[in-house]
């Protein structure tokens, strides 16, 4: 499905945003919910789930282990806990589609059991680079081949009982290596600590936590070691932060726009969009905020503004760093000049997403330059229209869709099939705004 580039959106120029909409669960907690409630002890019941290819690829590998789990089923999931020690060999590979999250942190999960599996995955997954999990899982005694530029398959051969606890200091900014990590450490003898350079993402602490299971906290390293158990909970997914981004941007961007997202996660290891949309000068209310499960949420109000060109402060480029494609666009609106610094991350996602939005937005007629860690876009000039391709990338599609709405000629975009993976009620919650977009 994810390979089938067939998928093509066109927007038609202009329009604004207006209305009130509840955008689909967030995916990193919709994938941590799955794999902590499948080894948890109980019945463990998730709202606001995510049935999006991504998150169900996290399912299904937990189907194949034995697990029993019901629904989606309008965003509701019952998982049927085995408990820490009690996931059995899959008959087969597990097929992660289009997810790096799957694997990275199943990479680390699989490593401490008493079996073997395979990971494996679409193209782009299988391009992507898998050693900053296999290399610091080594040295707790993982046993896991991958092909020789450290791509996957990955051969996991369980160490049940034969890991042991490590400190990692983090030589980048990742979640989830992080994450990997702790989930290790999980099965590993004696402690295992995580400092990271940079804050990033920490649902996987919380959610721990809120399993009952002790993850530990001080400055910027997190421990974790193999005493604890899950128990069952419920958990109620807040909205994606990260789907969100697009109509926080096209509100902005878009004349005469007045938008309010429901329930939308605010983690302050996320919320770096929000950060860098109000120093560009956006119009942005944080209403009802509230906590739920752990979790911080809150409504958020969105209105046209006049934006300006800024230099995005390093510190808050790891708590936005999915966000980058559409932050873009909104550089591209923006009066002056924007600089982004210290992203070489983006060039190792789905698509190198520094080269492909600065490729497509130079064909929009965008002054736009790709630097080794981010880059220049000069804005204030107009959108024109044209033929981009999102190299099957599904924020890049979603982000130029967004263009449209300050583009002076119709937008089509190629290679859409992956907004499934992510987002699916994408150009349907568009339309209903008012995005002029058709799917073809």
């Amino acid at each position: 499905m994810s390979s089938s580039n067939n998928v093509i959106f066109q927007v038609q120029p202009g329009g604004s945003l207006n209305g009130e909409i509840r955008v689909p669960g967030d995916k990193s907690m919709s994938h941590r919910s799955i794999m902590l409630g499948s080894i948890a002890e109980g019945v463990t019941h998730v709202r606001g789930f995510l049935n999006a290819e991504d998150a169900m690829s996290t399912l299904e590998a937990f189907r194949a282990m034995g697990v029993e789990i019901e629904g989606p089923v309008n965003g509701e999931v019952t998982i049927h806990g085995v408990g820490k020690h009690g996931l059995k060999a899959p008959t087969k590979p597990l097929y992660l589609g289009n997810s790096g999250t799957s694997m990275r942190l199943l990479s680390g999960l699989l490593a401490g059991q008493p079996f073997d599996c395979t990971l494996t995955g679409d193209k782009s997954l299988e391009s992507r680079p898998m050693k900053r999990v296999t290399a610091p899982l080594a040295q707790m005694g993982a046993v896991i081949e991958t092909r020789e530029n450290g791509t996957a398959p990955l051969h996991i051969k369980g160490q049940a009982g034969k890991l042991q606890g490590m400190h990692y200091d983090m030589p980048i900014a990742s979640a989830q290596v992080k994450s990997c990590l702790l989930l290790a450490g999980m099965y590993a003898e004696g402690e295992t600590s995580v400092t990271e350079p940079a804050p990033t993402r920490d649902h996987t602490e919380r959610m721990l936590n809120g399993f009952g299971y002790p993850v530990t906290r001080k400055g910027s390293t997190a421990k974790i070691n193999n005493q604890g158990k899950l128990t069952a909970t419920e958990i109620d997914v807040p909205s994606d932060i990260s789907s969100a981004a697009f109509f926080l941007v096209g509100a902005s961007i878009a004349p005469d726009s007045d938008v309010t997202l429901k329930h939308v996660g605010i983690n302050p290891t996320r919320t770096g969009v929000i950060d860098i949309l109000r120093l560009m000068g956006a119009n942005i209310e944080v209403l009802n905020p509230r906590e739920v499960g752990g979790e911080p949420v809150a409504d958020l109000r969105v209105r046209s503004a006049q934006l300006k060109g800024i230099d995005i402060p390093e510190e808050l480029v790891p708590l936005a760093i999915d966000e980058f494609p559409v932050l873009f666009v909104a550089a591209a609106c923006a009066e002056g000049q924007t600089v982004l610094t210290g992203a070489e991350e983006l060039r190792v996602k789905e698509s190198d997403r520094i080269q492909v939005m600065a490729d497509g937005l130079q064909i929009l007629g965008v002054d736009a330059q790709a630097t080794k860690d981010g880059m220049i876009v000069r804005g204030g000039g107009n959108i024109g229209g044209g033929e981009v391709d999102s190299h099957g990338d599904h924020r890049i599609a979603m982000s130029f869709s967004i263009a449209g709405l300050r583009s002076s000629a119709p937008i089509t975009i190629k290679d859409c099939a992956n907004v499934n993976t992510s987002f699916k009620e994408f150009p349907s919650l568009a339309t209903q705004l008012g995005l002029k977009l058709s799917t073809l």
